[in-house]
């Protein structure tokens, strides 16, 4: 790819952030992040940084031909399904490549009690039966569908507090990561849980409360992660979507 080239990176994602670093740092590469606003206080990003939706495939579409992108990146969470189909659709109809960067999922071990799942419905069916004590580490958005829960103990934790609704029987724990091991078993320990809910995010950033629950023998509910759309290239890291873009990596 020639120099003077503009990039949108689609998430605020670890992947996203380094990627940024990464490509800003080539002569003549334009670097925009765009992130959804969901945390009204993200951390540094290399590069131009827009804040807010762009109103759907339609809006993305004519903010690429608006903007003079020569390539988008879908480094969004493995569970912005929505975002991704709609980054799909702009970059085919606005004729810009495409390549969306997702880290790899999560694999069990011996010793772990993992209870896979479709959806977060399908998790609060299960969750009654599996434990009485949650950790629930789905983010602040995936609160609604345990909602109607009102025999268990949720313990939620949180960057920001999270909005209705939510579980009635709820304890929010007002905290930022990168969470350690040790940390993770205080937690789990202190508030007596003894089932953890997440989603498949995959990578290392936040294994740590997998390898606690594992310590303690305790059962996980994780839900998979939805399927990417047809047809798009996926790559499970920076140096692939460096590659894929014809960049060198550092």
């Amino acid at each position: 790819m020639s120099t003077s080239v503009h990039v949108l990176v689609l998430g605020g994602t670890t992947e996203a952030r380094e990627l940024a670093a990464v490509l800003v740092a080539h002569p003549g590469v334009r670097v925009t992040s765009s992130l959804a606003g969901r945390v009204s206080r993200p951390g540094a990003l290399a590069g131009d940084v827009r804040i807010g939706g762009f109103g759907g495939a339609e809006g993305l579409a004519a903010w690429l031909d608006e903007h003079g992108v020569h390539a988008v990146v879908d480094a969004t969470h493995p569970f912005a399904s929505g975002i991704t189909a709609n980054a799909a659709t702009a970059a085919s109809a606005a004729g810009r490549p495409l390549v969306v960067l997702r880290r790899p999922g999560w694999r069990p071990g011996p010793g772990d009690r993992w209870h896979p799942v479709g959806s977060l419905a399908e998790a609060a069916e299960l969750l009654p039966a599996v434990g009485r004590r949650v950790f629930l580490t789905t983010g602040r958005l995936g609160l609604a569908a345990f909602a109607h829960l009102t025999g268990p103990h949720f313990v939620v934790r949180s960057v920001e507090p999270p909005e209705p609704p939510m579980p009635p029987d709820t304890e929010l724990v007002l905290a930022r990561g990168p969470f350690t091991v040790t940390d993770e078993l205080a937690l789990l320990r202190e508030h007596r849980i003894d089932v953890l809910v997440t989603k498949d995010s995959g990578g290392a950033a936040t294994a740590a409360k997998l390898t606690a629950a594992r310590r303690l023998g305790l059962p996980v509910v994780v839900v998979r992660r939805p399927p990417s759309p047809d047809g798009v290239t996926v790559v499970p890291d920076v140096a692939g979507a460096l590659e894929r873009l014809g960049f060198s990596a550092p």
